[in-house]
């Protein structure tokens, strides 16, 4: 067990709560995705800090042990449930039990500081602390990764969260000590949730700038004779927005768009939210030039990024939006909505264009525009990468996350005496 971090002070028993989205699950399913990238990435670069740090999921499969060890860091697998898949919404009834056995683990031995990813997880450990005789040495720091009131707001009647995420969302949000927003965007809703400014500290996700890094020669550039290549990326879910950009391709003659994400290719016949994007190619007459990859394993995403001219990245609703990081990380250029965390991440004009959400027209002259203007396309991409290396590195988050549990332990140190 470490005694000290690189830096001299004391290293932490640090618990990482993400309820749904383990850090070892195979991303590109409907609830693998950004969040599982995240947690496994910060708990990495906590542990090579010099922190003892667990992170606590859900046991959805019988097969692995309760532990395991991954990146310097454990993987604990809590049952709370039946050991098998179940969909994140449907979740909600397990906390208590999830909850319940934390409590139970961390009776006598508590960590020094609790971090809940997600509002499920966040309910989980209130409940932890609810039932550990040590509750009052177990500082809590939320980070949501996505609100339930942005979710309901966007996609109103299409939102499956469940109903009692209206109010326990805020509770958990009040509850911690401190909640670690992603993005200005994420403040201002949490501000409207009445969570003071003095409990809210903003510190953005990062990128693996060792995985994510320009080819031996620099950005892509692209030859008169090659055909301009569109990049999207994310789960196989409605508001990623990958309909809007088929739709945009229309408009931008020439151009070959790949979609990367969802289920493995072979099963994307049976995928209805890939089928519909199919169909909506064929209807448009872009089918010749739309396809779709399925998902992609993370070692090969390097690779894809710096294989295309522009990310086009058109969600719904962001919280924060790790794929832009990735793209600027490999040199390339990034078009995308002005929504979430994405108008923190990507410089208008800069490392990229942002364009209003739902403007399609707009997405297709802001595309047209980078793949026109090869030295501004190039320019972009250099500075994206500059911006990356310089805002997003991962040692550099870890390091904002670790003061922001220093200083709910020592607040909590000054109330108990």
């Amino acid at each position: 067990m470490p005694t000290s971090t690189r830096s001299g002070s004391r290293a932490l028993r640090i618990a990482l709560v993400s309820e749904h989205a383990s850090p070892l699950a195979q991303l590109g399913g409907v609830d693998a995705g950004g969040q599982n990238v995240h947690v496994a990435a910060l708990a990495t670069a906590l542990a090579r800090r010099g922190h003892e740090v667990e992170v606590f999921t859900r046991r959805d499969d019988p097969g692995p042990p309760e532990t395991v060890e991954s990146g310097g860091f454990r993987v604990v697998h809590v049952p709370a449930g039946p050991a098998g898949p179940i969909a994140r919404d449907d979740l909600l009834p397990y906390m208590g039990e999830f909850g319940a056995w934390l409590a139970a683990r961390w009776t006598g031995t508590p960590p020094d500081v609790v971090h809940s990813h997600y509002w499920m997880s966040g309910v989980a450990a209130l409940r932890a602390a609810e039932g550990t005789p040590d509750a009052g040495r177990l500082p809590l720091v939320s980070t949501f990764h996505a609100l339930g009131a942005v979710k309901k707001r966007v996609q109103g009647a299409a939102d499956t969260s469940p109903a009692e995420r209206e109010e326990l969302e805020p509770l958990v949000a009040h509850s911690a000590d401190r909640v670690i927003a992603q993005c200005a965007d994420e403040v201002g809703e949490l501000l409207k949730l009445g969570i003071g400014r003095d409990q809210i500290a903003v510190v953005p996700s990062g990128v693996d700038l060792d995985r994510f890094q320009p080819g031996p020669h620099g950005p892509r550039l692209r030859s008169p004779r090659e055909t301009p290549r569109i990049l999207a990326v994310g789960r196989m879910v409605p508001r990623k927005g990958f309909l809007d950009v088929i739709k945009a391709v229309r408009r931008v003659p020439g151009a070959y768009l790949v979609i990367a994400g969802g289920p493995p290719k072979g099963q994307l016949p049976d995928d209805p939210v890939a089928r519909r994007l199919l169909e909506a190619a064929e209807e448009l007459g872009v089918a010749d030039r739309v396809e779709l990859l399925g998902g992609v394993p993370n070692d090969r995403m390097p690779e894809l990024y710096r294989s295309a001219d522009l990310l086009a990245c058109t969600p719904a609703y962001e919280t924060f939006g790790m794929t832009p990081l990735e793209a600027m990380a490999c040199g390339t250029p990034v078009v995308a909505y002005a929504v979430g965390g994405l108008a923190d991440s990507v410089a208008h004009g800069v490392s990229g264009l942002l364009v209003a959400p739902g403007d399609v027209d707009g997405l297709a002259k802001a595309i047209r525009e980078l793949l026109t203007v090869e030295p501004r396309r190039y320019a972009y991409a250099v500075a994206g990468m500059s911006q990356a290396q310089a805002r997003y590195p991962w040692p550099r988050v870890a390091e904002q996350v670790e003061a922001v549990y220093r200083s709910v332990i020592a607040r909590q140190l000054v109330s108990l005496h």
